[in-house]
């Protein structure tokens, strides 16, 4: 009796809260695309971790991509919105430089499935992302974010001024991107656990030397 009434004390529950069944569903298919891929995920599964059912699943998020562009656009909010809390303007320019390429690598560290659903959608040729209408806006602050370190860089003679925001951005984001994203054959190939802290706490200092040392005037 009790597996019968299940649906309906489902659905009674996501019509009280739907806002709170569409976020289970959201971390529910993070968790099941991160761990799969689109390609691996199935909407079931994603159902069965949200305690929903599959209708209720189609009637948030309509479909499998719809869903899994919605995690994207959840994924890329976090870490966005998350930079907008380190106060980089309350900071000489290097040290905002410093705390912002630490703060990247750092995210990677505890939010894998970062790296995850980043790999998922390369392989789609970020096709998901293409109808993004938010993506565009999301990345605005913290380009601006860049900006700025390097406009008072530049006055102050620390930065170099040919420094591009979008380059220095994409290279903050590329050199732990690499590490993470294939840290298990790196371990592999090289006879080192990558992951342990005394590796992590290395590579941090390396990737900040990186950028720094690139921003320094020639």
């Amino acid at each position: 009796m009790a597996s019968v009434n299940a649906p309906t004390e489902k659905a009674s529950k996501s019509k009280r809260d739907p806002e709170g069944a569409r976020q289970r569903i959201l971390q529910a298919a993070l968790a099941e695309f991160s761990d799969k891929g689109l390609g691996g995920a199935r909407v079931d599964v994603i159902a069965q971790r949200a305690n929903a059912n599959k209708r209720m699943l189609y009637h948030y998020f309509g479909n499998k991509d719809e869903l899994f562009l919605a995690v994207l656009e959840h994924a890329y909010s976090e870490i966005r919105s998350a930079e907008l809390e380190l106060n980089l303007d309350n900071l000489s320019p290097e040290d905002g430089m410093r705390k912002l390429v630490a703060f990247t690598f750092d995210y990677f560290v505890k939010a894998p499935y970062f790296i995850n659903l980043l790999n998922s959608e390369n392989l789609h040729r970020a096709r998901h992302l293409q109808r993004s209408k938010a993506i565009l806006d999301m990345h605005g602050p913290v380009i601006g974010l860049i900006t700025d370190l390097l406009r008072r860089g530049i006055a102050e003679g620390v930065f170099r001024a040919d420094a591009d925001p979008v380059q220095v951005f994409i290279t903050n984001a590329s050199v732990g991107y690499f590490y993470f994203s294939n840290i298990h054959t790196l371990s592999t190939i090289f006879d080192r656990e990558l992951s342990c802290e005394e590796e992590l706490d290395a590579r941090r200092s390396h990737v900040i030397d990186v950028v720094l040392g690139y921003l320094r005037p020639t």
